[in-house]
């Protein structure tokens, strides 16, 4: 892809591309105590799990042979004018999934079998002056979730998901402004295209992605907010420092409901050094892998953000403040990747909002994630190339602590089949844990413990 379409295509929207999946032994919003009071332990069928093991499998293959049919070269359309430093581009993101999962049928009783849309993009970018240039990017908003009221196309809402104007300088200091990622951690600013695996967002979300609308009420959506940002990278001599820096609307409120009764605003930042080989994406995004053409990785990030009156409700009203570290190594091993490539990538992230546990009965409650997180995970890219692309095998662990609710953690493994880095890759995998038995967004107290249960998919990622 070439750098301008590169920057194209950086922008998969964040926070809902997991199916959230509920206890059926709990009410709606899963607040309804099991009698045990313990994690219920579920009997595991093989035969239905090899079946549903071959069935994913057969899935991945026939896509793979679909995927053979496709060209293996990938540029987004650029239209240029006279004078260089002018053009558009136009691109396109899609993620289609598989899924079945254990006792998530209507009957409680039998594995789930949904075929989804997570994510569904269009890419405008372009350039009007040699230092403005502009991002516009849309999303299918309710296709990960399906339809509503009944409405023929109601599962099909297409909004905006970046609108960004573009001063780009020189590598010291930059500024965006408009609706973008907010910055902070590496697994909000990969979004669901550029992370190292389909299933991307497992860890708590950040305001702006625990929301769900813009303005009164919310606090922006899939971790975008309207607001500015300043980023660039200095090289200090050995490594590579890069900064981003925003300040945002956050969390909005009315008179009569919710914390931020002053309109204060959110504040943002991250700063992320890099040992070895620099990463080179558009503005402050960041990657989960580069398969290897990058280089030797090892960067170590750490990010924050604030706002005052950011959590709580009216009545019981808090700060919040969130502290995110990451790491990332990535390694071609041999002579020119021909032993392979190995990559790891692991994150840690601490949230405080200290509001009365009485706000989770207010009904204008933000009521976001309190307590801490971390999630690792281990990729082997095998050099040698089947059909038209490589297996790239991984594992991954993830656990979640709440101030307020039942501890929760999830093991998964897989194999990804890449075709063209993240413009075409199919991934097949199975997890088991419990954090999906929860409602993803409810750390309150006195939530059911759920029952750990398994999940196979498979997903099919493509750019252009």
């Amino acid at each position: 892809m070439d750098e301008e379409g590169l920057e194209n295509t950086h922008n998969g929207v964040c926070g809902d591309d997991d199916v959230e999946v509920r206890d059926p032994k709990t009410s709606e919003q899963g607040k309804h105590q099991l009698d045990t009071g313990e994690v219920a332990t579920m009997k595991v069928d093989q035969k239905k799990i090899w079946k549903i093991f071959v069935g994913a499998g057969a899935t991945m293959a026939l896509v793979a042979w679909m995927a053979s049919t496709l060209p293996t070269a990938y540029a987004a359309g650029t239209i240029k004018s006279d004078d260089e430093n002018k053009w558009i581009s136009v691109g396109m993101g899609l993620k289609t999934q598989f899924s079945a999962v254990q006792n998530q049928a209507a009957n409680g009783q039998t594995y789930s079998k949904e075929f989804g849309i997570p994510n569904a993009l269009i890419y405008i970018n372009g350039q009007i002056h040699k230092y403005v240039g502009f991002e516009f990017n849309t999303e299918c908003f309710n296709c990960s979730v399906g339809g509503g009221g009944g409405s023929f196309g109601g599962n099909s809402s297409i909004g905006i998901a970046d609108a960004i104007g573009k001063f780009e300088f020189n590598q010291y200091a930059n500024l965006w402004v408009g609706r973008m990622l907010v910055t902070g951690e590496r697994s909000e600013l990969n979004g669901p295209f550029f992370h190292g695996l389909f299933d991307t967002f497992k860890m708590p979300f950040t305001p702006a992605d625990f929301s769900a609308n813009f303005g009164p009420g919310g606090a922006g959506l899939f971790n975008r907010d309207n607001g500015a940002t300043f980023w660039g990278q200095v090289d200090p001599g050995v490594g590579h420092l890069q900064y981003s820096a925003g300040v945002f609307t956050g969390l909005r409120s009315t008179a009569t409901a919710g914390p931020n009764q002053a309109n204060s605003l959110m504040y943002a930042g991250r700063l992320t050094y890099n040992f070895l080989s620099p990463e080179k994406n558009p503005g402050y995004y960041t990657q989960g892998t580069y398969f290897g053409t990058a280089g030797d990785i090892l960067a170590i990030a750490v990010g924050g953000q604030y706002q005052n009156s950011g959590a709580g409700s009216l009545a019981n009203h808090s700060d919040f403040t969130s502290l995110a570290t990451d790491l990332l190594f990535e390694k071609p091993l041999g002579n020119n990747m021909d032993m392979g490539v190995i990559t790891f990538n692991a994150e840690y992230k601490r949230y405080w909002a200290n509001y009365n546990a009485a706000a989770f009965g207010d009904g204008d409650c933000f009521c976001i994630f309190r307590g801490q997180s971390y999630t690792i995970y281990g990729m082997y890219l095998l050099p040698q190339e089947v059909g038209i692309g490589k297996f790239q095998p991984y594992g991954r662990y993830t656990f979640i602590q709440p101030e307020s609710s039942v501890n929760r953690d999830e093991v998964e493994a897989g194999v990804n089949y890449v075709i063209d880095g993240v413009n075409a890759r199919i991934s097949a995998y199975w997890q088991y844990g419990n954090i999906e038995t929860f409602n993803k967004q409810n750390y309150g107290p006195g939530l059911a413990l759920g029952d750990k249960f398994s999940a196979f998919r498979v997903g099919l990622q493509l750019q252009y």
